[in-house]
């Protein structure tokens, strides 16, 4: 019988843990870029009608996002931060036919797969 010599090397739970730990402050000392886009959704058949919309997130040196993107709209009168494109016209209304196109869009935005990446990624789109 041959006498074979093995060794076998454990990396503890506790080295780990310290190990991703230490790769996580590394991240967050890590140089944070404050990214900002600010984008216009326009009605196809009157384009006139535009609701503006913002994106911000953060990026880190090597163009890596770091942070989830933070996304909303801005009132059609007022540029105040609404969460809802519905929230946009809240306060104000244009009678008739007009209401009707401001609704269209509100509608068309609402439906839009993606929508997130459309803010941060767009300057204009058309629905």
């Amino acid at each position: 019988m041959k006498n074979i010599e093995a060794s076998v090397d454990a990396v503890s739970t506790q080295e780990k843990k310290s190990v991703a730990a230490v790769a996580e402050e590394e991240i967050e000392e890590e140089d944070c870029h404050q990214m900002r886009n600010e984008m216009i959704f326009y009605l196809r058949e009157a384009p006139e009608y535009q609701i503006s919309a913002v994106g911000e997130w953060c990026e880190n040196s090597r163009g890596d996002i770091v942070s989830e993107a933070d996304t909303y709209f801005l009132h059609v009168l007022t540029g105040a931060r609404c969460e809802s494109v519905w929230s946009c016209l809240t306060g104000w209304s244009e009678p008739g036919e007009g209401q009707e196109k401001w609704d269209t869009l509100c509608e068309r935005i609402d439906e839009l797969e993606n929508i997130g990446q459309i803010m941060c990624d767009e300057e204009s789109f058309e629905v």
